[in-house]
């Protein structure tokens, strides 16, 4: 072989491991670049899915929000309403106990008393309805004892074991579901 020809022969193979290396080069950056878009691609997609998850999330989250504000503006309302139903009730209670038929109220509350504790009674009542007690109680009974309720009476045997309050504001304690049933049934929210 002529050293020409060896000359030209490791050219040649030079060439070629140049030109294998050449390949593999572009081989490796292509598949680094696929890669790197596909891992791209896949970042984007999970970024979007939990945005996407995240702001529904925050949506869900001001719904609910805004139920439970909701619920507790209803729940307010009903509450105000329930105390006016039942200062409408004490005032008109109030009224009652000034008007004209009070006093024959108190005659049937004192003979409903008479009636389950026996006589004598020992009474309390309104400082406005001393009198009127003390004229049903009659001679020799125990002087009726001032109390602050609305109107009615409170009457006990005179050991005080048993008692009996017929008091308005008995009255209205023991019925007060009524009262604020009949408020929401005339208009108040409920």
């Amino acid at each position: 072989m002529s050293l020409d020809r060896l000359v030209e022969e490791v050219r040649r193979l030079a060439a070629q491991e140049v030109e294998g290396e050449r390949a593999r080069f572009e081989d490796t950056t292509r598949h680094l670049l696929e890669d790197r878009a596909s891992a791209l691609k896949s970042i984007q997609e999970s970024a979007a899915t939990s945005t996407a998850q995240e702001a529904a999330r925050i949506r869900s989250s001001g719904l609910a929000r805004a139920r439970v504000e909701s619920r507790q503006l209803v729940f307010e309302a009903r509450q105000r309403a329930a105390e006016r139903a039942i200062a409408d009730a004490r005032k008109r209670l109030g009224e009652f106990a000034g008007s004209s038929e009070y006093p024959a109220l108190l005659k049937e509350l004192y003979a409903h008393a008479v009636g389950l504790l026996g006589k004598p009674l020992k009474l309390s009542g309104r400082s406005e309805d001393v009198s009127a007690l003390r004229s049903l109680a009659g001679k020799g009974a125990t002087a009726p004892e001032e109390i602050p309720i609305l109107g009615g009476l409170v009457a006990a045997t005179p050991d005080g074991r048993r008692r009996l309050d017929l008091s308005f504001d008995e009255l209205l304690r023991r019925r007060e579901d009524e009262v604020l049933a009949l408020a929401r049934g005339a208009g108040a929210p409920g």
